[in-house]
């Protein structure tokens, strides 16, 4: 897949950074290396980004300084990020939601939501017990609120993709094709 996608789309890519966007569970990490592979482009998760700057896992930042603080560093992170040469960009759950990330992600990169529901999301969440903000209460509805909270503003994103229960390689090239048709409309 690598080699055909090399060919015919990563001139379109050079100049921005994608950047994923969705819950936890969707595949932005998953599917982001793959995406890089066929679109020969760094991959950079920044939720390890994240773990780097900080020194300590995410679930030990949530817990020795809150979320707020998290999500205080992890603006700083993706500011550095964004700034960074052309990339994939798997982002946090909340990222999308800081109105100022936001825009700093609409003016510096194309912005892919991969979109799951919730039976979906649970499956791929229960693998790991990684997840700060799914240690309290139900999970299930930890994440159901989550869905509701979040996906009206992950649905601005530039472009919209079902994350879905098939090889990551569907969505990869679903991402493509979605990539090459906004770069096509944006020429025209």
């Amino acid at each position: 897949m690598a080699d055909h996608n090399a060919k015919h789309v990563p001139d379109l890519l050079r100049s921005r950074t994608v950047a994923l966007i969705g819950l936890m569970g969707a595949g932005k990490t998953t599917v982001g290396r793959r995406l890089a592979d066929a679109l020969v482009l760094p991959f950079i998760d920044a939720d390890e980004e994240i773990e780097a700057a900080a020194g300590c896992s995410i679930s030990d930042i949530f817990e020795r300084h809150g979320e707020a603080e998290f999500r205080r560093g992890e603006t700083l992170v993706m500011e550095r990020l964004l700034h960074g040469t052309p990339h994939i960009l798997a982002t946090g759950g909340g990222v999308f939601m800081n109105p100022e990330t936001r825009a700093l992600i609409k003016s510096q990169a194309i912005s892919v939501w991969l979109r799951a529901d919730l039976d979906l999301l649970m499956k791929r969440v229960s693998r790991r017990n990684t997840r700060p903000l799914l240690q309290t209460g139900d999970p299930r509805q930890t994440m159901a609120r989550l869905m509701k909270e979040r996906y009206p503003t992950y649905g601005k994103a530039d472009i919209i993709i079902d994350s879905v229960e098939s090889a990551h390689d569907v969505v990869v090239r679903a991402i493509i094709t979605a990539l090459t048709k906004y770069y096509e409309e944006r020429k025209s």
